[in-house]
């Protein structure tokens, strides 16, 4: 199903690709532009951090929103490098490194902004999401450094992205229409659910399951071996 839909995004980038190739922008460009903008999606949420309010939603929203953008330009650079027949090794290394210093900004500007808040259990599974997401793209590169396929995974880069953008944009739209609400238990020492649960819950689900999907490739690198030798 997420190839399908992977197909159809591509299928809607083409015009936008066509006229990027008639500019004479390079994949490579195409990629740093896409790092800039997530700088600036972190940029939000630093700023919000030391001079917005507690709960004000607006930074993590426009976070969200430039987010995605950025994920349009990392969906752009790979296609464009195909259809101008501009794919190159080093073209490929720099897209990879540039893929994990913008992973490692993007966690920074959402730790920094939990921590800042004081959801400080929240930035903490930020940074293990952090984590996962690193180990994930370790594991691939670390493995077919060794001649074997690893592209398995459910919380893949694509998956990482979506989820932490569409989150922080549903935690806006949803928290105009509700107002600031919180759900306590006595016994617990911060709220069960509140506003912000809606962007954080998928952080937590995401540090579970990339470090997962890091351990699931790992094992399906192990069965190759087993197999090959």
């Amino acid at each position: 199903m997420w190839n399908k839909l992977k197909k159809k995004a591509y299928n809607w980038l083409d015009p936008l690709i066509s006229f990027l190739a008639k500019i004479g922008l390079t994949p490579n460009s195409i990629t740093v532009i896409g790092f800039l903008i997530t700088i600036a999606a972190s940029a939000i949420l630093i700023y919000g951090a030391e001079y917005g309010a507690r709960g004000d939603t607006k930074y993590i929203t426009w976070f969200g929103i430039t987010l995605l953008i950025a994920g349009i330009f990392d969906m752009l650079d790979g296609q464009l490098a195909r259809k101008t027949n501009s794919s190159t090794v080093f073209g490929a290394l720099f897209d990879s490194v540039i893929d994990r210093y913008s992973e490692m900004v993007m966690f920074f500007g959402i730790t920094y902004y939990l921590v800042s808040n004081h959801y400080f259990l929240s930035g903490i599974f930020a940074f293990i999401a952090m984590i996962g997401s690193i180990m994930v793209s370790y594991v691939r590169a670390r493995a077919e450094g060794l001649g074997l396929e690893c592209k398995i995974g459910i919380m893949q880069r694509p998956e990482r992205i979506l989820t932490i953008g569409i989150s922080a944009i549903l935690y806006g739209l949803i928290s105009s229409f509700t107002g600031e609400f919180k759900v306590e238990i006595d016994f617990l020492p911060f709220p069960l659910f509140e506003n912000i649960s809606i962007f954080t819950i998928p952080i937590f689900i995401m540090a579970i399951l990339t470090n997962y999907t890091a351990y699931q490739r790992i094992a399906h690198c192990k069965k190759q071996l087993i197999k090959n030798y």
